[in-house]
């Protein structure tokens, strides 16, 4: 059982890597949960692969920091209706 979560672990990594991949993207690609593949790329593949863990948190952290602040539609929205 432990193979096939490694390999998988690997897998997610790779495809999260050579297609700039969101969490989200990455468990719709695999069918899991986006709270699998983050305990794949974030705690397993660390000890896996430390080169290719390095290489996703890279791309996890550009995705994030791309991504809408939070609450900030809503702000605005209520704002214009002042």
């Amino acid at each position: 059982k432990s193979r096939v979560i490694d390999d998988r672990a690997t897998k997610l990594g790779e495809y999260i890597v050579e297609n700039k991949a969101t969490v989200r993207r990455a468990a719709k690609q695999f069918g899991v949960s986006k709270s699998t593949v983050h305990k794949d790329v974030s705690q397993r593949l660390k000890y896996l692969d430390s080169g290719l863990y390095r290489d996703v948190k890279n791309v996890l952290a550009v995705n994030k920091a791309q991504r809408n602040p939070g609450g900030m539609a809503t702000k605005k929205k209520y704002q214009a209706m002042k």
